[in-house]
């Protein structure tokens, strides 16, 4: 089993939140299961993901 880091899956979580793709493109794209993405979608709140948005801008 692959362990992804807490950067690799915040990204994950951010693309899923502001792409307009669907989540099981995304989980196909990035090589993980639509479950792992889901799982990780409910574990981390948008104020997790402020400074990675920030770093954007």
């Amino acid at each position: 089993m692959i362990k992804h880091t807490e950067e690799f899956k915040r990204e994950a979580v951010r693309i899923a939140l502001t792409s307009r793709l669907p989540r099981d493109r995304i989980a196909s794209d990035l090589g993980v299961g639509k479950s792992t993405l889901g799982k990780w979608l409910s574990q981390h709140r948008p104020a997790d993901l402020v400074p990675a948005l920030a770093k954007q801008i």
